[in-house]
Order: structure tokens, then C-alpha cells, then sequence
């Protein structure tokens, strides 16, 4: 929420009348610090979700070389993904770390737009700084730009006009962008009673999480801030919080 907002007031619910979702990050583990766990709502509601993840996540731990850590943080991903009862995990082939916002990045996600056909894009935010003030990192951002504008790609036959010459016909379908993590939230989900969901999905990243230390905080203590933080926001115990863009 916004400081211009009043502390008493609530954030309003996500409109959840949707069935398909295609949540798009950066990173295996992304999807983790919070997300899972209104995807773990949603697949019990019965909604389709896939996640696209834009890496293999190969330069995030220190003591493994990319060529290792790719196949290891993917499995990761996928296993991650299977606590929450996701079964559609697809990649792209971008190069953890550099990745960079631009015209091949949208079409790639605007690609995977017309394929799966989504009403709802989940990302991370593009903005410089997450809601607690921390620096965002530069592949989240890039990411987070180009799932906002590939969502409205994918609905321009003369945008990437490539795609239809591949079968992919335009999707128009996608209304809203929800980026999570956001300083300007604008929509809550209640994930009272997904924690232990979310929890599980973190922790399927052993090998990351056990690389960042042990003063690191535990994934039930991490989640506990941020779900308890959009709960404060929604006024109930969990919550995941996004910045909602109508597409």
C-alpha cells in the first residue's frame, strides 16, 4: 500500500473470477517467496497454472558453476512447483544474471501467452525497490516489464508477427498483470491457511537456500513476514499482495 494511502485501509481482494494463470519470473525460487502460496489457493480452486521461469537460475549459487547449478535449480523449480500442485513448469534460455528487457524477451513471453492462454499474468515487479525498501534485482525487473508488455503483445497480430507465422494466434484475452512484491500494492489474495504449502514449495530449494548461510532466514520465518505482512494489509493472518495492472 502506497504511504499516501491511509494505514486503516484495507486492501481490497483479488478478483478471482478467472481460470487460467501463466505466472512468469526470473528465477527458480522466484515464484517461491510468497506466490506459491496463492498458487497453492488457486490450484485448489481448480484454475490451471504454468509457470515460466526466463533462466535456469545458473548463476545464483556461488559455490556451483553455471553448468551444474542450471539442471540442479530447474529440478529444484520443478519439485517446488509440485507442492503446490503445479505439473506445468516450462523454461526459456536466457542467461541468469543478464538477462535484458527487449524486444526477443517479449516475444518469447508473448509467445508463451498465446500458447497457454492465460486471464492472468503473475510476475514480480519492475520497479527499482520491493515493498521493504531492498534494491530489486535487474533481471526481475527486466522480466517484469516485458510480462506487462508481451501481455499486451500477444493480443497484436502485427506485433511479432513472426508468432502466427509459427501457429501461435493472437491472444487478447489477458486482463489483468498482478507483480507481486510491489512498493504501490493495489490487491490482496487471502492465503490464510496455504502456509505450510508455501513453506514446502520454498524449501524444495535445499541446495540454494543451504548456499545463502545459516543466517539466512528459514523459509517458514521468511514467509512469516511477508504473508503476515499482506495479511496486515488485508486485515486477515497471510497474505499475497500484488500491484494490479487492466490490461
Amino acid at each position: 500500500m502506497s504511504s499516501e494511502q491511509s494505514l486503516n485501509q484495507l486492501l481490497p481482494s483479488l478478483d478471482e473470477s478467472w481460470s487460467h494463470v501463466l505466472c512468469v519470473a526470473a528465477h527458480p525460487d522466484d515464484l517461491e517467496y510468497g506466490i506459491a502460496a496463492a498458487v497453492d489457493r488457486w490450484v485448489q480452486q481448480g484454475k490451471t497454472v504454468t509457470y515460466l521461469l526466463v533462466t535456469h537460475g545458473e548463476a545464483g549459487i556461488d559455490g556451483v558453476p553455471p553448468t551444474e547449478a542450471a539442471s540442479l535449480r530447474a529440478q529444484e523449480e520443478r519439485d517446488g512447483a509440485a507442492e503446490v500442485g503445479v505439473e506445468a513448469v516450462e523454461f526459456l534460455d536466457y542467461d541468469d544474471g543478464t538477462v535484458e528487457y527487449g524486444l526477443p524477451l517479449r516475444r518469447d513471453i508473448a509467445r508463451a501467452i498465446r500458447i497457454h492462454k492465460p486471464e492472468v499474468v503473475i510476475t514480480l515487479t519492475h520497479r527499482e525497490r520491493f515493498a521493504g525498501g531492498g534494491t530489486n534485482q535487474a533481471d526481475h525487473r527486466a522480466v517484469g516489464l516485458a510480462a506487462l508488455d508481451a501481455s499486451k503483445d500477444a493480443g497484436n497480430r502485427w506485433i511479432h508477427p513472426e508468432l502466427a507465422d509459427e501457429g501461435y494466434e493472437p491472444w487478447s484475452g489477458v486482463r489483468w498483470v498482478c507483480m507481486a512484491g510491489s512498493p504501490e500494492v493495489t490487491h490482496g489474495v487471502d492465503v490464510t491457511g496455504h502456509m505450510d504449502a508455501a513453506v514446502a514449495s520454498l524449501e524444495a530449494h535445499h541446495v540454494y537456500l543451504e548456499a545463502l548461510g545459516p543466517d539466512y532466514p528459514s523459509p517458514r520465518e521468511l514467509l512469516g513476514m511477508i504473508l503476515g505482512g499482506g495479511g496486515q494489509a488485508m486485515g486477515v493472518d497471510h497474505a499475497v499482495t500484488f500491484e494490479v495492472y487492466d490490461i
